[in-house]
């Protein structure tokens, strides 16, 4: 039991240390005090174990950034990942392995009608806002009854912000092999997608597209339940 508490304490050590090394290498400064809000970092010192820290603690922030789950010990698990997103109430945007040069200048938008879509698009607006492309594309067959991509991009013009849609057959391919597929021919730099529309049960054990995006996706992903 002394050697797991001392390699975890290891582990702790080590991440902070690059995250540290990260923050200075890139000249960010730490946060001082309360003052205005500005680009900074804070290191958070006896923070209690556990993966429900993070679906807690993430409330009181605008959105959460997690790697997308890995068997690298430095890489978020699954359980983490789904506590920020069933408790904190809050946006995660799941990083790929390798650092993008962009993002949020041009979005896919992975409309599938659904309630989980919706409160992402909403959490998502001030991106929307900014984008200089975005596309929303429908899989057929791979949605739920609701409002078409293009009544959602009515709904987006009507606040000023234009777009694209589109509707893919996916053949034989998974839907979450078509979004990637086709968020990798636009050059997208973003994915904008519920978490979750079928439970995780159901994904668990038959596979679905959010299983698949987290485990394929290799831009960034802002996900919401």
């Amino acid at each position: 039991m002394v050697a797991v508490k001392e390699n975890d304490a290891e582990m702790v050590r080590q991440a902070e240390d690059m995250f540290r090394s990260f923050m200075q290498n890139h000249q960010i400064p730490e946060r001082s005090g309360d003052g205005p809000a500005a680009l900074s970092w804070h290191w958070l010192k006896d923070a209690p174990s556990g993966h429900d820290f993070v679906g807690s603690y993430g409330r009181v922030f605008d959105a959460i950034v997690l790697a997308r789950p890995g068997d690298e010990w430095q890489s978020p698990s699954m359980i983490t990942l789904e506590s920020a997103l069933f408790e904190s109430g809050r946006p995660v945007l799941i990083a790929p392995p390798s650092s993008p040069k962009s993002l949020a200048t041009n979005i896919l938008v992975a409309w599938n009608c659904s309630t989980e879509q919706a409160r992402t698009m909403a959490d998502a607006m001030p991106l929307l806002r900014q984008a200089g492309r975005i596309t929303i594309c429908t899989v057929e067959g791979a949605t739920v009854a609701g409002p078409s991509g293009e009544q959602m991009a009515r709904a987006l013009k009507m606040n000023g912000i234009a777009c694209e849609t589109m509707t893919i057959k996916p053949g034989k391919r998974a839907a979450g092999e078509v979004l990637l597929a086709k968020a990798d021919e636009l050059g997208c730099d973003l994915i904008i997608k519920g978490a979750y529309t079928q439970s995780r049960l159901r994904q668990m054990i038959f596979g679905g597209t959010t299983r698949y995006v987290l485990a394929n996706a290799k831009l960034p992903v802002l996900m919401a339940h």
